[in-house]
């Protein structure tokens, strides 16, 4: 089924933008792990961070109505994403495209910084200094105000109610805004042996959000390059920084690409060596025979192997046909041969008493 993000928040689905801030701002505060030490309360903090992450943000909000959570975090109907997620296509032939799936960065702390612009709100409510640990306004100790009292006055600043910019130790001036970066967006991009062997440019497009200081927002792609180098190995990291939806007080995400290995029909990887499995028939496997076996530049190589039984343990190499070495590329592994001997799946009698009395 899902979180159902409008539950948690305690709003309605057509909740305004209003409506989501006011409902964050009294459950976070009221949950906040700092504040309240009651058994599950810094797992609901981590639900509402969560929630108005989705519900504040236009377009995850349109995506989670149509999808739900499932949906959304599976990537269905994501096209182009928000929250510094921009939507991956790959350009060049040698990896899937596809959209680029949204997930929670995690740090509900992270999320209440960013709405309260501190990370610790509740000094600048309290004040700090005094005798008791909250309070010392003007040296005099002060009854601590109850955080839920506390809600129903923002708005109130030309009422009489308390100022949050007025109330901390701090002289009443504002607290600088902290400006928190994007979590990371990692991308894989695969990569097929033969692109591993020679090296390969990868072109991969980005659509991003980019919103203006007037409020304004485009999409906007581009694209990046990845010079993949002979030889690196699988989990290879490539990070462009900074490069992901742009908004005014709001550190873009790095996007990170991590290189894989395209499956091959006949090589598995083993570093810079390739391991190559060649079926063999009995009688060759018990006579000799030469072997010709495949290399990455689709020629054929010969093994003699008729030296020796081929039994199903039985190894074979072709030095310098494998990958490069990727702090030597001049230097190369091997193709590593095991075998697979096919044994015949019926035989006469005449045929059994006759092998019987060859191999004995």
């Amino acid at each position: 089924m899902g979180k159902d993000y409008y539950k948690i928040l305690g709003v309605s689905k057509t909740a305004n933008d209003d409506e989501l801030k006011k409902a964050y701002r009294k459950l976070a505060l009221k949950f906040h792990p700092d504040k309240n030490q009651a058994p599950g309360a810094e797992e609901k903090f981590k639900q509402i961070g969560e929630a108005y992450d989705v519900l504040s943000d236009p377009r995850k909000r349109q995506i989670y109505d149509q999808v739900g959570e499932e949906g959304l975090k599976q990537g269905a109907g994501a096209e182009p994403s928000s929250g510094g997620m921009p939507h991956f296509q790959q350009q060049h032939s040698g990896g899937p495209g596809g959209d680029f799936n949204y997930a929670y960065h995690g740090d509900p702390r992270a999320t209440f910084a960013q709405f309260f612009g501190t990370s610790d709100p509740f000094e600048s409510f309290f004040g700090g200094g005094g005798q008791g640990g909250r309070g010392g306004f003007g040296g005099q100790q002060q009854t601590p105000m109850d955080i839920n009292d506390l809600l129903g006055s923002f708005g109130q600043q030309g009422q009489g109610g308390p100022k949050m910019h007025n109330m901390g130790g701090g002289g009443g001036q504002n607290r600088k805004k902290a400006r928190v970066q994007d979590p990371t967006i990692e991308k894989e991009v695969f990569v097929s042996l033969e692109e591993i062997q020679t090296g390969v440019e990868k072109k991969m497009k980005i659509s991003r959000r980019v919103t203006g200081h007037d409020g304004a927002t485009r999409t906007e792609d581009k694209v990046l390059k990845i010079t993949v180098k002979p030889g690196w190995k699988s989990g290879t990291k490539i990070t462009f920084s900074k490069e992901g939806d742009q908004s005014p007080g709001k550190i873009p995400a790095d996007i990170t690409f991590i290189i894989r290995d395209k499956p091959h029909p006949l090589f598995t990887r083993d570093g810079a060596n390739l391991k190559f499995t060649y079926k063999i028939p009995l009688r060759e496997a018990l006579c000799g025979t030469v072997i010709q076996v495949p290399t990455l530049e689709g020629r054929k190589v010969g093994i003699n192997c008729t030296d020796a039984v081929i039994s199903p343990g039985t190894v074979k190499r072709l030095p310098g046909y494998g990958l490069p070495l990727p702090k030597e590329p001049a230097k190369r592994g091997d193709i590593v041969v095991s075998f697979d001997v096919l044994f015949p799946q019926n035989l006469t009698t005449s045929k059994k008493e006759l092998l019987y009395d060859v191999l004995s």
